[in-house]
């Protein structure tokens, strides 16, 4: 069963002669395992296609099946139960809270989850960790570099180790060292079983991926996927 099953997914913004289609009929499965990355220009609607594909939209029409599970039609209540069950999203512009250590960031999503004090502790601390970040721990985001930040937050997204991770856009506000080390640590946990669906306009960033999902005016263009060598 593919992790993720979209059949003619469309998006509608507006109404009447303002509608906006921003997704138009897009059908395709992403299996468990896969580091795909969706691709397109400002504008193209791959950020709506992962919304949908997040959890955080719904679709104006089609189906969406997360899981084996329609999610099509469901409330915002059981949407949020299963964004915090099984997506970790990886955001652009990183979404840290200021206020709170990079430990507490990175915790946040696990409170969420009810999972007890001392065991979401020892989660967040693994997870930092594994992004060689664990002697910043106690320290704000202010007092981290980009790079940093954004290391934090792929912390954040893998702490509760959901099944899939989205992110969009997740090297734009890095320099290249940044981008290069960001793009490891995903391909890393791609090779330790991690779905990863990435969303970029950046096609060196997309050549990362093992399969490249391209859109242009809210279309499905291109699907190609590559072998390792």
């Amino acid at each position: 069963m593919p992790l993720i099953e979209l059949e003619n997914i469309s998006k509608i913004y507006g109404i009447g002669d303002d509608q906006v289609t921003a997704v138009k009929n897009i059908s395709l499965s992403i299996e468990r395992g896969e580091f795909a990355a969706i691709a397109g220009a400002s504008g193209s609607g791959k950020s709506t296609l992962m919304n949908i594909m997040g959890c955080l939209d719904i679709p104006t029409s089609g189906k969406y099946r997360l899981c084996g599970e329609d999610i099509s039609a469901l409330s915002d209540k059981k949407l949020a139960e299963i964004r915090n069950r099984d997506i970790g999203f990886i955001f652009q512009n990183f979404n840290l809270i200021p206020g709170l250590t990079a430990l507490e960031n990175v915790e946040l999503p696990l409170i969420y989850r009810g999972i007890p004090k001392n065991i979401r502790r020892q989660l967040a601390v693994h997870a930092l960790e594994k992004v060689s970040l664990s002697n910043r721990k106690d320290h704000l985001p202010g007092k981290l570099s980009g790079g940093q930040q954004q290391r934090v937050a792929i912390a954040r997204a893998i702490a509760a180790a959901p099944p899939m991770i989205l992110a969009d856009e997740p090297t734009g506000n890095l320099d290249s060292r940044n981008s290069a080390e960001v793009m490891r640590i995903l391909y890393d946990l791609n090779s330790q079983g991690k779905t990863i669906i990435m969303i970029t306009h950046d096609d060196n960033i997309a050549a990362n991926a093992s399969r490249t999902i391209r859109i242009s005016d809210g279309q499905l263009i291109s699907d190609k996927k590559y072998h390792a060598s």
